[in-house]
């Protein structure tokens, strides 16, 4: 079967049947003359088409792929999915190009689509006033001859030109050893560094982690912590942030390469991040064959300290609260908590603008007849992650409308279920984006489609119009109809005896896992 292809963004997919190269596009859009999945003919009998259907890739490959891979309608919920996975476009080969670099050169992998790399090894300064990082080698040269020169913008969003536009750019220049008289070390390091922005889209969940922080763990976790960062559009607020997270992945002060004007000398600096697919780590890739489970890990490592800080916090409250009701009687106390300790935990992300869940409260009644317990969470931008994870972390079921704050199905611990309510128009995006990542992670995830009467939209439109019963061609007119039709100003009505049945589904599987831990724990 051939992947649908994502109606914001298309992109073509090369994948093998036989000894034919097909192109997927989509579904509804397939050239005519090319294959998607099994074309009903066999081996033998594609074969003499061989030359033909390539001659047919190649002008597809021409006149589709080059005006659409690079036109950019981007907004932050929404993004460009190449997989790495499947004969995608990234493969291995991509990031061993840079494996093992000599001493004294620099090598860059350009062959993805999603970011740039280069790697410099021997006598690196920086030289932040001209946005420069020289390489010294020692080949016996006497002037000041460049030798070589690369220029990369070190973000993870290399087909976006409109958003790479706006990343500041890197001069890499090889020298030979005699000029390096002229840029004496302020600051010798004796570990490497790895050089990326946090400009770009960075300001949205889902882009901090996707275009940051899981490259960051891919391109520098082979270092143990050993490694300096050094960040070009440098946010403080985003230190703050993650300062958690970065101290287990770097013992070393992050650097603010423009506001910190003195020359930092390195043995080897990675100029760029690694990037694999949507939310996750492709083991394959990694050298140590690290999964999107490490980095959970990682996660859990960070926030445990504050974690129990808080738990300590909220205990102290409790009791405080206890004392408040000292006529109550201690027996009823513990049956109750008893009770409730035995309830599954569901957790409701809740929009605060569009794609709102308009009959909330119905759900959380629903949700508690069923027989959860439930907590509605409002994320803002000033939440402290840590007590978001803490909440998440706990919970047996995360329920959520489409879009950045879905990031969060990272806090959940492997073996709990992630319900994705998804509005017209974004199948695509909703599976790709979260549902497909969460099962990476190891999540249960149910994914509930509404129906057109479940949408605001119903109201606005006849029920004939395209955007109710073609979300599609929609999509297809262009990003702009996208995002104001089906993202800003969307909401969802759920049908809750549909709904109720994916909570069944959800209740039942939390109920299992329990019993199985409680099992796991009494051998």
């Amino acid at each position: 079967m051939c992947k649908k292809m994502m109606h914001y963004k298309r992109y073509q997919h090369w994948n093998r049947k036989g000894d034919v190269f097909v192109v997927c596009v989509d579904e509804e859009t397939t050239p005519i003359g090319l294959v998607c999945g099994n074309s009903g003919y066999n081996h033998k009998r594609t074969k003499p088409k061989l030359f033909y259907l390539l001659f047919l890739c190649l002008i597809s490959f021409s006149f589709f792929l080059a005006p659409q891979l690079f036109t950019s309608h981007h907004n932050f919920s929404l993004l460009y999915s190449f997989s790495s996975e499947e004969g995608g476009l990234i493969s291995k080969s991509d990031f061993n190009v840079c494996s093992s670099v000599s001493n004294g050169s620099i090598c860059c992998e350009r062959s993805s689509i999603r970011s740039d790399v280069c790697v410099m090894k021997g006598d690196v300064r920086t030289d932040s006033a001209s946005s420069r990082i020289t390489l010294y080698r020692n080949n016996g040269h006497e002037n000041g001859e460049v030798l070589r020169h690369e220029k990369i913008r070190p973000y993870t969003r290399k087909w976006e030109k409109n958003v790479m536009d706006t990343v500041d750019e890197l001069d890499l220049v090889v020298k030979g050893e005699h000029s390096r008289i002229h840029q004496k070390c302020d600051v010798k390091h004796d570990v490497p560094a790895v050089f990326f922005s946090t400009g770009g889209y960075t300001g949205n969940l889902y882009h901090e982690f996707n275009d940051g922080l899981l490259p960051l763990y891919i391109t520098s976790q082979q270092f143990n912590k050993k490694v300096v960062f050094v960040i070009l559009e440098y946010h403080a607020w985003w230190i703050m942030k993650y300062e958690n997270v970065l101290s287990h992945l770097t013992e070393y002060p992050i650097i603010d390469f423009s506001g910190d004007k003195r020359t930092h000398c390195f043995p080897e600096a990675i100029v760029g991040l690694r990037i694999h697919d949507e939310l996750t780590v492709n083991s394959s890739l990694m050298g140590n064959d690290k999964t999107i489970r490490d980095f959970r890990d990682l996660l859990d490592l960070a926030y445990l300290p504050r974690i129990r800080s808080l738990i300590q916090d909220e205990e102290r409250d409790a009791r405080m609260n206890m004392e408040k009701h000292v006529s109550l009687p201690s027996s009823e106390t513990k049956m109750d908590g008893k009770q409730e300790l035995k309830k599954p935990k569901v957790v409701i992300i809740a929009r605060n603008d569009s794609r709102a869940i308009m009959n909330e409260d119905s759900l959380v009644k629903l949700i508690k007849d069923v027989g959860f317990h439930v907590e509605v969470l409002r994320p803002q931008r000033t939440t402290e992650l840590a007590s978001i994870y803490q909440v998440l972390n706990s919970s047996d079921v995360m329920i959520g409308v489409h879009g950045a704050a879905m990031t969060h199905f990272l806090f959940m611990r492997p073996g709990s279920v992630f319900i994705q309510i998804i509005p017209l128009g974004t199948d695509w995006a909703a599976g790709t984006y979260y549902g497909e990542p969460a099962v990476k992670l190891g999540l249960k995830y149910i994914g509930y489609k509404i129906l057109p009467k479940e949408s605001s939209l119903y109201d606005e439109y006849d029920k004939n119009d395209p955007v109710l019963t073609d979300p599609n061609s929609v999509n297809d007119r262009g990003w702009e109809f996208t995002k104001k039709i089906y993202l800003d100003r969307q909401n969802v009505r759920l049908n809750l005896g549909r709904f109720r049945k994916r909570l069944l589904r959800a209740y039942y599987h939390s109920v299992a896992n329990e019993s199985l831990r409680f099992r796991h724990q009494s051998q």
